[in-house]
């Protein structure tokens, strides 16, 4: 009978598996002026993340370093080095939601999914990341849920948003 180990390495992601779509982008890409960036805009719109695999192979083909290449991924806060989660949330932090309680809402968030800003719940299904401004002042609170928009947001509601993602519901 298998081991929990042993299942937990069968599920993990094979980053090697992305290797010739990596190497379809940088064929495309590498001769473009400043290819770094639209290189790892394409691949991560393709995998999901920037997979470590990938690395040596970017830096290669663009004649830089892998520290070099590393530095930019980490850089830019946009770019995941780890498969993305399963729902994304958004808590707006800008002088309006801030009056309008959120940072209430952030110790709440913190405390529910048990990480800080710009983690990741332990099973994987919600980041948190926090954002200077959805444009939603009117209505503040206001944090994004896979890109859906909710204002005028308490903590009740809050509560019932991540409940939902953690059971898969329409979130």
């Amino acid at each position: 009978m298998a081991g929990i180990r042993d299942i937990e390495v069968r599920c993990m992601p094979d980053d090697s598996l992305h290797l010739p779509l990596i190497h379809d982008v940088l064929e495309r890409l590498k001769a473009a002026p400043g290819a770094l960036l639209p290189v790892l805009h394409a691949i991560q719109d393709c995998v999901g993340y920037i997979p470590d695999d990938a690395l040596p192979e970017i830096a290669h083909a663009l004649n830089l370093s892998v520290a070099e290449v590393r530095g930019v991924i980490s850089f830019y806060h946009d770019f995941r080095s780890a498969p993305p989660a399963r729902h994304t949330l958004r808590l707006c932090r800008a002088e309006s939601c801030q009056s309008r309680g959120a940072e209430a809402l952030a110790a709440q968030l913190r405390e529910q999914l048990e990480l800080d800003d710009h983690g990741t719940s332990a099973d994987g299904r919600i980041a948190l990341r926090p954002v200077y401004c959805l444009g939603a002042c009117a209505c503040s609170p206001a944090l994004e849920l896979d890109g859906r928009v909710h204002a005028r947001l308490t903590a009740e509601r809050l509560r019932e948003l991540v409940n939902g993602c953690r059971e898969d519901a329409a979130c």
